[in-house]
């Protein structure tokens, strides 16, 4: 992928998104599946569990005993002929944001990945597999996912009644033939500490399969500590420009443009949107009126999260990107998510200032 070079005020070529247009590829849809760049180091031993809330230690232990129970070697000869085959673990992380589920999930990716061949894992959010179903067919992605020991899901999503019944079956499929299962969702920012209503949502809506997953409960605080973008005022367009200016693979864009090509960009390739992608200016930044406009825009957040892409913010507001409305509504969990993230991201762009 090349990102288009545009010229900016002061003539100096910065790249740009809104002329890339990634090519679609099952191969490579398949290939991604693997813990994001930004959990790359995660591993269990680098989760710092909160003492303050022991559900966190207790499924760091848990999920250590799952990885040994699937790299163990299976039953052979006559005791594999007599014995009843055990069903593959499936657990299931039920928390609220930021509190380091998708840390224990990669973690458990990696050791899977470590004992038995970079192949033994797959890894992917929710949006991912149901964009692989698409590309693929259903049959063909339970082929290909089939010949895994674990496959992870990274926020499985209760808002899409098709989708969810697509990833229950496909659940369904994966475990019936022997491969171990791994989920996470988020319970709503306003519902923490109220029970397991993401748990009791999760477990009635894959129904058949709800009796096979266990579930590890993860308390405590979003450790991103925020549920906005950032506290701080929004940068100036020109110092978005020359700071994008000043990097190698940086990319600035019309924040309305880049939505309105996102319309245009399948979901599942916005990862590949990004390749070679160190740096995103978003110039004119404003609230998002439209819900289908901000639900792409949350995917994109994901995938500029996933690579650990710094983001220079310049316009309004970024705090009321997403409406009240919309903060309230049925998809809130992804909307809090996107801001958590988006403002972890716009740090580390103003971090890159700070070091020019």
């Amino acid at each position: 992928m090349v990102v288009t070079a545009v010229q900016s005020s002061d003539t100096t070529a910065i790249g740009s998104l809104v002329a890339v247009r990634p090519a679609f590829s099952a191969d490579r849809l398949l290939a991604d599946l693997v813990p994001p760049r930004h959990f790359a180091d995660a591993r269990f031993a680098t989760y710092r569990a909160n003492p303050d809330h022991p559900s966190q230690a207790a499924a760091v232990a848990r999920l250590q005993e799952v990885a040994a129970e699937i790299a163990r070697p299976a039953p052979s000869g006559l005791r594999s002929l007599l014995g009843r085959r055990r069903p593959a673990p499936a657990v299931y992380m039920d928390g609220g944001f930021g509190v380091g589920k998708t840390h224990l999930l990669t973690s458990l990716a990696h050791a899977v990945r470590e004992e038995l061949g970079a192949d033994a894992a797959a890894y992917g959010t929710f949006v991912e597999y149901t964009n692989l179903v698409g590309a693929l067919g259903f049959l063909p992605t339970v082929d290909a996912l089939s010949t895994k020991k674990l496959v992870c899901i990274d926020e499985f999503e209760l808002d899409d009644p098709g989708d969810t019944v697509l990833m229950s079956r496909l659940l369904r499929e994966l475990a019936d033939r022997g491969v171990a299962l791994a989920a996470t969702s988020n319970t709503l920012p306003d519902a923490l500490g109220e029970g397991r209503f993401a748990a009791e949502d999760f477990l009635r809506e894959i129904q058949a399969l709800a009796d096979r997953f266990e579930v590890l409960r993860v308390d405590g605080e979003d450790y991103r500590h925020r549920s906005v973008v950032t506290d701080a005022a929004p940068l100036a367009t020109e110092v978005v420009r020359i700071a994008a200016a000043a990097r190698p693979r940086a990319v600035v864009d019309d924040f309305s443009d880049i939505l309105a090509h996102l319309a245009t960009v399948h979901p599942s390739r916005y990862g590949a949107l990004l390749d070679g992608v160190e740096v995103v200016g978003l110039t004119g930044v404003r609230p998002v009126t439209r819900q289908e406009v901000a639900l792409r825009l949350v995917v994109l957040v994901d995938r500029l999260y996933d690579r650990d892409v710094p983001v220079l913010l310049a316009g309004a507001d970024p705090r009321a990107l997403f409406s009240e409305e919309m903060l309230r509504g049925g998809y809130r969990k992804k909307y809090y998510r996107a801001l958590s993230r988006l403002g972890a991201l716009a740090e580390d762009g103003r971090a890159l200032l700070d070091e020019a």
